[in-house]
């Protein structure tokens, strides 16, 4: 672990200096520059390194020795001379293409790709990118493309305390001499979930990890640590849009969005720290692998996402710097242009990865539930969709009629014995306040507009639009107004325009709840409107007779039938190119806790409105799917330090459940408007194995080892009988098993 200088904004001034001369000329679409990624024919670094030590006897994972265990496939490491050698090697020949392909004209080259896959990104015209596809020494040349981003309970949920973490000393030491490396937003060094004196047990670096930590205004020396053991950012494609703005986004480190700080502490993040939010406690936190050690390599931005070549360049950097496991919680905005979605640069990275021995954990996108909307594509590539576990918090407001009407947010309740009256905020207004704009006003964003004297003590409903929706306005705003102005609490109904939006439990700093149900909306605004009293002749409102109380949602429920595949997890068949024919590869692999995720939080995060501030945000998604597995991942590379990638995910795989908390079938949810009214027993292609088990996963028994030896069987045309072979390896002793199976429909098995 080491410090470089901070220099990259004079690099960026650079940057944008020359991609402004490259730009200019001719107007013809051949002139305009775009950014490419070329990928040569010859092999890269590390699988040098993979012939060499073959030569010196050495063949990776292998069966072998008196044991008859998995001998460990040492990764080369990028301390060495030959190393670096090799990177300057691989440059000039580099250098050299670029200037005898374009002999005199402009290009500006952003990295040189070396020891993963063997290429380099640059900006080029589209003839000059043609010129390029034509030379004997390029594989292909593919256009750069933009990728997306895709805990206080899920520990117990997953039985990790007597479990799968009591199993190896304790969460004192899950996760010890683990790496686990994260491609994403950054990550907040403040925060106490990475801080690396929280515990009396040794902690020392990994021997073989080599990776450094930039230094610059905004992640200051000493940003790293015991347990942050690295961290770079990568953003030259980026810069060459023109699109970078370095002080927003931050030219570091440094995590300016939220989602990679949270999707850390999911993987790594301390054990027992505090989930305090909103002046609540909702728990303590702990990451899956709480003594494992995090290296972050940002290349995505909170405005505007991030682009194939700083990924690439950031998983390339990982495995030079001796990461154990790579985490991805992004996914492509698109399925990647060209023949195959296996073969664009970012899954050909992933794929010398996995052969230098490093497991790879991606999710699967948030695009579900139609099939074949699969964000992550290869074999080689373990892919997590995102289930429920069995937390919920649940709020309600109880009517002066006796109805109760159920809703969220993270809130106290008011007196219990008490009931207070109800007001719409448009029917509070000032004297001069017009209605030209209804919707803005109904949303409570500017107590300037309201009448304190009727609002005070008393409940102010307010309005949840489109709006909210888009950003535009926030739950924050309006309960600072209800503050504000001493209301007693303040009830969101949901505007009927917005149709089918999941919204997720929401902190407020007072008594208060969101309805998130229109039809519930409407009950509450039937209530409300024929409790008014009206002047018979003015029409003016003399009375509102309208009371209620609210319950609160601080307290956490765990009645919840769990798990369940949430509508949103993308879904198989995996599709094999732009055509959406279906590959021979089972897509997701695996379920995990995705929904509603307590985890931490950065001082500057911007991905979550409602959460800016705080310490703690509860997410949901497949991103936050995948880190489960990443720290589940690193706990079984601690207990087999010799399995390769392919036996750590038949592990999951193998011991994966198929049932839920109650003993019935894993449920799929199948709409995006009312998920839970639409859905049905979840099949492979919605959940791939299943549910991941932690426990059982340091047990597997059997393994399926190397190669496309996957832990399940998938035949995209079957029309003739096929023949289909797997290989297994008893690592658990002297143990008998039979061989059962499930044919699908129409399928006969033997």
């Amino acid at each position: 672990m080491g410090n470089v200088c901070w220099v990259y904004l004079v690099l960026a001034v650079c940057f944008g200096l020359f991609v402004n001369t490259l730009s200019q000329g001719d107007s013809d679409s051949d002139a305009i520059t775009a950014v490419y990624i070329v990928t040569l024919k010859q092999v890269p670094a590390v699988h040098h390194f993979e012939e060499e030590l073959r030569r010196k006897g050495n063949q990776g994972f292998h069966h072998g020795g008196a044991s008859g265990r998995l001998n460990r496939f040492h990764k080369p490491r990028n301390n060495s001379r030959s190393h670096q050698n090799s990177s300057s090697y691989f440059s000039r020949v580099h250098d050299s293409i670029l200037r005898r392909a374009l002999r005199r004209e402009k290009y500006l080259k952003l990295y040189s790709y070396h020891y993963l896959i063997n290429g380099f990104a640059v900006l080029v015209t589209t003839e000059q990118a043609g010129k390029l596809s034509r030379r004997r020494e390029v594989a292909n040349v593919v256009l750069d493309f933009s990728v997306r981003t895709a805990t206080t309970h899920t520990p117990q949920f997953l039985g990790l305390p007597k479990g799968a973490w009591s199993q190896e000393g304790g969460y004192e030491t899950a996760g010890e001499g683990i790496v686990i490396g994260f491609i994403d937003t950054g990550i907040d060094p403040t925060h106490p979930s990475f801080a690396d004196h929280v515990s009396d047990h040794s902690y020392p670096v990994p021997a073989h990890f080599s990776g450094i930590c930039e230094v610059t205004r905004d992640f200051p020396s000493g940003s790293c640590n015991r347990k942050l053991v690295g961290a770079r950012h990568f953003a030259a494609s980026a810069i060459t849009r023109g699109i970078f703005n370095s002080s927003q986004d931050y030219a570091s480190p440094f995590d300016g969005d939220g989602h990679g700080t949270h999707t850390a502490s999911v993987a790594a993040g301390n054990h027992g720290i505090p989930v305090v939010v909103a002046g609540h406690h909702f728990g303590n936190a702990s990451g899956m692998a709480p003594h494992s050690h995090i290296a972050v390599y940002k290349a995505l931005y909170k405005s505007f996402g991030g682009f194939a070549a700083d990924v690439v360049a950031g998983i390339d950097q990982a495995a030079q710097d001796g990461v154990d496991i790579i985490s991805l919680s992004i996914t492509p905005n698109r399925r990647p242009p060209g023949i195959a979605t296996f073969f664009n640069p970012i899954d050909m990275a992933l794929l010398s990865a996995v052969k230098a021995g490093i497991f790879v954990v991606q999710a699967a996108g948030n695009t579900g539930p139609s099939p074949k909307s699969m964000s992550s594509f290869s074999p080689w590539i373990f892919t997590i969709g995102a289930a429920s576990h069995d937390r919920a918090y649940s709020n309600s407001i109880i009517l002066g009629n006796n109805v109760t009407i159920p809703g969220v947010g993270l809130a106290s309740g008011t007196d219990k014995d008490e009931t207070y009256t109800l007001i719409s905020a448009l029917h509070a207004l000032c004297n001069d306040t017009t209605l030209a704009d209804d919707m803005y006003v109904g949303e409570c964003q500017d107590s300037s507009n309201f009448n304190p004297e009727l609002i005070e003590g008393n409940l102010l409903i307010c309005s949840y639009s489109i709006r909210f929706v888009l950003g535009l306005s926030t739950i924050k705003l309006a309960v600072q107004t209800a503050k504000n102005l001493s209301a007693a609490g303040v009830v969101f109904y949901m505007d009927p325009f917005v149709i089918g939006f999941q919204l997720n439990p929401t902190p407020l700093e007072m008594p208060g709840i969101i309805i998130p149900s229109p039809d519930d909306s409407k009950i509450l605004l039937q209530y409300y409107n024929s409790s008014l009293e009206r002047d018979g002749l003015t029409k003016k409102i003399i009375r509102f007779g309208a009371v209620a109380s609210i319950s609160g949602g601080l307290k956490a429920n765990y009645s919840v039938s769990a798990p369940k595949v949430m509508y949103y997890s993308a879904r198989g068949p995996d599709p094999e190119d732009s055509f959406l024919d279906d590959a021979d590869i089972m897509k997701p692999n695996l379920i995990a806790p995705g929904n509603l995720i307590w985890a931490a939080w950065s001082s500057h995060g911007t991905d979550s409105v409602e959460f800016q501030g705080e310490n703690f945000a509860m997410m949901s998604g497949t991103s936050m799917a995948a880190p489960h597995i990443a720290g589940l991942a690193a706990l079984i590379k601690q207990k087999f330090p010799y399995f390769s990638p392919a036996a750590i995910a038949s592990a999951l795989s193998t011991t994966a459940s198929l049932y839920d908390k109650s003993g019935g079938p894993i449920m799929a949810q199948r709409a995006y408007t009312n998920p839970d009214l639409n859905q049905s027993p979840a099949t492979p292609f919605d959940m791939g194995s299943g549910f991941v088990n932690a426990t059982s996963a340091l047990d597997p028994g059997l393994i399926l080892d190397s190669n496309l030896n996957l832990p399940s069987i998938t035949i995209a045309k079957l029309n003739q009988s096929k023949t289909v072979l797997r290989s297994v390896t008893n690592i658990a002793g002297n143990e008998t098993y039979k061989v059962g199976w499930s044919a699908p429909y129409g399928v006969s098995m033997k």
